[in-house]
């Protein structure tokens, strides 16, 4: 018959209290580091999981999380959520996934199913489409615990995790200047979303400091977001039907670039030669045309850790959490030959 395996087992092996192997596991500020690294990766390695039932007797928690995203064909997100889940699983709570497909009502229905299987707490990336917040801020009034990350939104005062997208976008655009590109476009997704505006700005940004003029033709919307293939191309084919074409783009997501790039083998456009590429992509995808591609790669495996680490620390918390603040974490830009 199997036996589970206890924080006590966990605590003999260790030569730790089992008080202090469950203080680590609860990521309490009250063990050191070194201490929460060794019982995290002992519980991992034995396949430790915390009884969710006794957790949730002795809480009052379903010792559930929601999680919303877009898409978790998205190699961006399904990072994330791989990050979420190392994270959740270790401290007793499991993950329930809804997809929005860029969609507010599917976002809607999907955050009410959530809150009516009285989840724990949200983690939420905003929907494309998504303009009215109503949903979730009614929800956050009345006590539901709610972290945003990548797609955040300003109406709702909590814990946001980002990457530093103004500098991601100002670090590629200026590095097809440095290359002596001077007609460099912006495909980019729906314009409310907090990362267009912040990628767009930091395009903006570089142009400005390099002398260039901002041409508002040079940049596309896609509002679904690379999710159909044919906008891209539509974007790709207007760019390339202005009297000056752009002689190279910043992408500004994964879907969009890894369509972008069939869209430019489609319309048998050749790379880097009548058209530079640089874009953000956390796929492995890249690498592997001909030539690779130049990518933006965002940390999505510690952002989905940090931001399941603060939702349970304000599940958790005894007193409500009134002051909050938006991590913002370093992207990496890899140069190869498309740029």
């Amino acid at each position: 018959m199997y036996e589970a395996i206890t924080i006590k087992d966990i605590g003999k092996a260790l030569g730790l209290s089992t008080s202090t192997v469950s203080r680590a596991l609860r990521g309490s500020y009250e063990i050191s580091s070194e201490t929460k690294k060794l019982v995290l990766e002992y519980a991992e390695k034995i396949n430790y999981r915390p009884n969710p039932v006794a957790l949730s007797l002795k809480g009052r928690r379903n010792c559930s999380i929601g999680v919303i995203v877009s898409e978790i064909a998205n190699n961006f997100f399904s990072q994330a959520i791989n990050g979420i889940e190392s994270i959740a699983y270790n401290r007793g709570y499991h993950i329930i996934i809804s997809q929005s497909h860029e969609s507010y009502e599917r976002e809607v229905v999907n955050i009410h199913h959530l809150a009516s299987r009285s989840v724990d707490g949200l983690l939420v990336s905003l929907s494309s489409e998504t303009k009215d917040l109503s949903h979730l801020i009614n929800l956050h009034e009345k006590g539901l615990p709610i972290v945003f990350f990548d797609r955040v939104t300003n109406e709702i005062n909590t814990y946001k995790v980002i990457a530093d997208n103004q500098k991601a976008s100002y670090d590629a655009t200026t590095h097809l200047i440095n290359k002596g590109y001077k007609k460099i476009a912006h495909i980019t997704s729906a314009v409310n979303l907090s990362i267009t505006k912040e990628r767009l700005e930091g395009y903006k940004n570089a142009l400005t400091e390099n002398g260039i003029a901002y041409n508002e033709k040079y940049v596309q919307y896609c509002n679904h977001g690379g999710m159909m293939t044919e906008e891209i191309e539509e974007a790709l084919k207007s760019l390339m039907a202005q009297k000056q074409k752009p002689d190279a783009v910043v992408t500004a997501s994964d879907r969009i670039t890894t369509c972008l790039l069939s869209a430019t083998k489609k319309l048998k456009i050749k790379v880097p030669e009548q058209l530079a590429i640089v874009g953000f992509t956390n796929t492995n995808i890249p690498e592997l045309f001909n030539p690779p591609i130049t990518t933006i790669r965002q940390p999505a495996f510690e952002m989905g850790q940090v931001a399941t680490e603060l939702l349970i620390k304000i599940i958790e918390s005894k007193r409500p959490v009134t002051e909050f603040e938006t991590k913002v974490l370093d992207t990496e830009l890899t140069v190869r030959e498309s740029a």
